[in-house]
């Protein structure tokens, strides 16, 4: 008898303190501040696939000193819920502008914004769309910035929703970079599938940049098609 209640009091001792910890872990605070922005060149948010890209946040001081991932949309915006404090935000290399290992030095206080600016190797503008039968047409022209790199191909996506992009889409086309001249007009042409039934598609064009696994997107348009 005596054993098992040394072995009942040796039990209390352990589980009192872990309880007692549990209870101070789940009293902390939830993170409340709202850190949000845009990925932008020329104070002009930039368009990749949604949740493809990422930047980091890292924050010294804590015992665990790890990334916080922060995922951009396909319309280059960004936000995340933290705790106020200093925070060093990193951009992520594989993206379809110039890799930059600079840290931008970010203040979170309540609802803070901070736009993030990056160097693209081409950009897209003056983009059309044309329907014709079951066919859409896109005009543009991809402009190059960087010199660090060479152009691939430009892309056309239709897809069901504003989501489109090279992983989501019902139908696509492209044109390889020796077909065309940079700074001047291209077109692409898609086939609508005859087995697709909405009154509505979404397009969508990028370029490719060699090398570079992700695209460069103009914004996401809806067009009427019956």
């Amino acid at each position: 008898m005596k054993d098992m209640k040394s072995k009942i009091l040796l039990l209390v001792i352990i589980v009192i303190p872990i309880l007692f910890f549990s209870c101070e872990k789940d009293n902390f605070d939830a993170p409340t501040s709202m850190l949000s922005g845009n990925v932008t060149y020329n104070n002009q948010p930039v368009g990749v696939r949604s949740n493809a890209l990422q930047l980091e946040l890292w924050q010294h001081g804590y015992q665990n000193f790890v990334k916080i991932p922060v995922h951009i949309d396909q319309e280059g915006s960004f936000s995340a819920v933290l705790f106020d404090g200093n925070y060093k935000l990193v951009r992520m290399s594989g993206a379809p502008w110039e890799n930059n290992t600079d840290t931008i030095d970010v203040a979170v206080k309540g609802n803070t914004v901070v736009d993030v600016p990056v160097i693209p190797y081409f950009t897209i503008s003056n983009v059309s769309y044309q329907k014709s039968g079951n066919q859409i047409t896109a005009t543009f022209t991809v402009n190059k910035v960087s010199n660090q790199r060479s152009l691939a191909n430009a892309r056309l996506y239709i897809g069901k929703t504003i989501i489109t992009d090279n992983g989501y889409n019902i139908a696509s086309a492209s044109k390889a970079a020796a077909d065309f001249q940079l700074g001047t007009t291209v077109s692409l042409t898609a086939n609508i599938p005859s087995s697709y039934v909405e009154s509505f598609v979404f397009a969508r064009v990028a370029v490719e940049t060699s090398g570079i696994g992700q695209f460069l997107y103009s914004p996401s348009e809806k067009i009427q098609i019956k």
